[in-house]
């Protein structure tokens, strides 16, 4: 029985136990810049609508084979799965954590022991053997006085959450990456039909300088030049066939298939979409901070702002609540057997620890500093990204029109040279150099026209369009791969949507 006393200690220890909480409370490392925040290339290359919705930002180039490239690689994307099963390893890491609001000791022990004695000598020799039996229950609960447990769950939580934005992070780059795979295929496709329709051409410009040059129509140096053209052209057809097949695996490993030859993609051979504008829903200061990567980066401040108060509660005493039931009997005749019950508060306070728990504090919190200083710099990168691309936007559509009506006049520069041939008003260079210059300009333009889709792509993507997606975070054939393995319980289920225990920038939504 414990004194009154013991019972007073007890109860004020029971009142306190995780009312106080060491350690800064988690403050958002917010940017005050980002409110007044503007950018006139960002004004240009974008319009307030809401269709289509940012995080299904693709479908503003309503291309369907696009459409399907990015559900498959949802479901079937490696990275995206790794990403997810992290996700699913910080909810198990938070029932870690969250384990520590109970005894941490919950120990059961049972044990059969055969004693032989014997003892000579003396006035009472004897020899006897016996077995002892004994079962017993300890538990220890060390009270969260100051915070340990409860700062170690929020620390977890914070943790669990970022895992979650870095998942929504990785679905941001993929759908970037998807998208602007299949449009570079397509360009490349593009490049070579013309690179071979110019081929075809000059070949044919070839045969006729040939047949001249044998009938003693014409020098030489025409028949040398219309080769040298026609097999330069034709150098670089193997060239594109072998950047083709590269585009295309790399499509095919986005997706999630191994390399092959993607017969969906041969349906489409027009030129790409162009979209000159980008569709937003919000000011882009605002989605900046909204961005995951911007998210992940300031959950992993909250996460190990906790862990600050975690480090400094070792400063002070753990009390700890120790109770054990113990029954032990033997075979011995004639002895009794026992029941022990016994309970009481510990105290355990290392009071001389050299420097190590004071200098463990400041380790925690130079890696906080650290974290807000990445926290910062990954605002001002996005906010740059974003810049970039739509300053880029811009500029490439502008080259686009500017090469759009080059190509124009490259077609009717060649169709005038070789008018002007036949009719013996000029020599065959001029075929030639407008031959040159038509499939220059035309492989400009449509690169440029690239560069543009890419542009556009590059700004959805900083500013953090496409991180929704409707797939589970872990797909059924890992789930039940996994739960062939081990018993997951329910983790592996989809949580329903909570609130976070830290502050959540203005505006933003979880």
């Amino acid at each position: 029985m414990l004194t009154r006393s013991g019972r007073l200690l007890l109860l004020v220890a029971l009142g306190l136990g995780g009312c106080v909480r060491l350690g800064p409370d988690f403050q958002a490392p917010g940017e005050a810049w980002t409110k007044l925040w503007s950018s006139p290339a960002l004004e240009q290359a974008s319009q307030r609508s809401l269709n289509p919705d940012l995080r299904q930002w693709w479908q503003v180039f309503a291309d369907p084979v696009l459409d399907a490239l990015i559900d498959e690689s949802d479901a079937h994307n490696s990275d995206l799965k790794i990403a997810g099963l992290r996700v699913m390893e910080a909810r198990a890491r938070l029932g870690i954590a969250q384990s520590g609001r109970y005894p941490q000791l919950q120990q059961a022990s049972a044990d059969s022991l055969y004693f032989n004695r014997k003892q000579s000598g003396g006035n009472n020799p004897q020899d006897s053997h016996f077995w002892q039996h004994s079962a017993g229950f300890d538990v220890g609960w060390e009270l969260d006085f100051w915070g340990r447990f409860s700062r170690a769950i929020e620390s977890s939580d914070a943790s669990y959450f970022a895992a979650q934005a870095n998942y929504e992070d990785v679905l941001v780059l993929l759908r970037a990456q998807v998208a602007d795979t299949y449009f570079s295929l397509r360009t490349t496709e593009a490049r070579l039909r013309v690179a071979r329709e110019n081929a075809e051409q000059q070949k044919r410009n070839f045969e006729i300088t040939e047949k001249l040059f044998n009938s003693g129509q014409s020098a030489e140096l025409d028949l040398q030049q219309a080769k040298t053209q026609y097999l330069g052209t034709l150098s670089s057809i193997p060239d594109l066939e072998a950047q083709v097949l590269r585009t295309r695996n790399a499509l095919a490993v986005l997706i999630g298939r191994p390399p092959s030859a993607l017969p969906q993609l041969l349906e489409n051979e027009g030129l790409i979409p162009l979209v000159d504008r980008a569709v937003l829903q919000d000011v882009p200061a605002s989605l900046l901070l909204r961005r995951p990567d911007v998210r992940a980066a300031e959950l992993n401040v909250a996460a190990q702002s906790a862990l600050i108060g975690v480090a400094e509660t070792d400063f002070y005493p753990s009390l700890t609540l120790l109770g054990s039931i113990v029954w032990t009997t033997d075979t011995l005749s004639g002895t009794s057997n026992s029941l022990d019950l016994i309970g009481g508060p510990s105290l355990r306070w290392n009071l001389f620890d050299h420097g190590q728990i004071s200098n463990n504090v400041r380790v925690q919190d130079a890696r906080l500093q650290q974290l807000i200083e990445v926290y910062r710099d990954k605002v001002r990168q996005a906010a740059r990204e974003a810049d970039d691309a739509a300053s880029s936007l811009i500029k490439s559509l502008e080259r686009e029109r500017i090469l759009g009506e080059a190509q124009v006049a490259a077609k009717r520069s060649l169709s005038l040279a070789s008018t002007q041939y036949r009719e013996g008003y000029s020599d065959f260079q001029r075929v030639l150099d407008a031959q040159r210059a038509l499939l220059e300009q035309q492989d400009n333009y449509l690169l440029s026209r690239s560069n543009a889709v890419s542009n556009l792509i590059a700004l959805y993507k900083a500013l953090g369009g496409g991180w929704y997606s409707a797939q589970p975070t872990v797909d059924q054939s890992t789930r039940q791969q996994m739960e062939q393995r081990t018993d997951w319980g329910n983790l592996l289920n989809e949580p329903a949507p909570s609130q976070a225990s830290y502050p959540v920038p203005e505006g933003q939504s979880r």
